[in-house]
């Protein structure tokens, strides 16, 4: 058998406890901090420091183009690639924005993490039986205090890099809410920790903010018009990914 690599004895025996201890302590601060902090604004700046808790102690480095393209204090609805557990870190951690997450069911079930979402008022979508008009309500609720939103429209994440096909439910919801999409295209996080690896390495990471995309103003907007914006930000997003990925990152 041979023996596991440098990484992967970094990994377990480095990176997974001080990531288990920076979501224990900043986790609990979050989850204390909504008894009076209705909106989650504190819980926010937790999960910003512990996304750059995680990046520093892996040692990944993010460089970030495009922050000028957006307007301070526009709400927004950010749509990225989804290539790694690390995209979430770089995102959070880069975008100056109050930032919610748009998650699966079972996160929610998960101690500690899944109440810091819960209560900092990120949203969770049961797949196997989604509730449109509930996901919805509590996204204009979102939406009226000036909370952006994060969605990984490929639904999972990518085992070779490539951008798969958006899923057009979350940009039906968008174009009903009125908010502008801004793709985002997230490079280099593959490299980092790839999809069923259990082992991190130190890297380079891309962010590219791209320029909004209005959603269009319809009374009653149907899944082809959803469709229709979710190929627009797809093409935005794979072309950039497609450009600057390495092609010698692990697969």
């Amino acid at each position: 058998m041979p023996i596991p690599p440098y990484h992967w004895w970094r990994t377990v025996f480095y990176l997974i406890p001080a990531i288990t201890i920076y979501t224990i302590l900043l986790g609990a601060a979050s989850i204390i901090s909504s008894l009076f902090d209705r909106h989650g604004h504190f819980a926010h700046g937790c999960a910003r420091a512990w996304s750059w808790l995680i990046l520093k102690t892996t040692r990944v480095s993010v460089r970030i183009e495009g922050l000028e393209r957006l307007t301070p204090g526009t709400t927004y609805i950010f749509v990225a690639n989804h290539q790694s557990h690390y995209d979430t870190p770089v995102i959070f951690s880069s975008l100056p924005y109050q930032l919610r997450i748009i998650a699966k069911e079972s996160l929610a079930r998960f101690p500690v993490l899944g109440w810091h979402l819960k209560r900092g008022g990120h949203l969770f979508v049961d797949r196997g039986n989604p509730d449109p008009s509930g996901i919805l309500a509590r996204w204009r609720a979102l939406v009226s205090e000036g909370l952006s939103l994060i969605i990984y429209a490929e639904g999972t994440r990518s085992r070779d890099g490539r951008v798969a096909r958006f899923k057009a439910g979350s940009f039906l919801l968008a174009i009903q809410a009125g908010l502008p999409i801004v793709p985002l295209a997230v490079v280099g996080t593959r490299g980092v920790m790839p999809k069923g690896r259990l082992q991190t390495e130190p890297g380079a990471v891309q962010l590219i903010v791209h320029d909004p995309i209005p959603a269009p103003a319809l009374d009653r907007p149907t899944v082809r018009d959803a469709r229709a914006l979710a190929a627009r930000a797809h093409a935005v997003v794979a072309a950039t990914v497609e450009r600057l990925q390495d092609p010698t990152a692990p697969i």
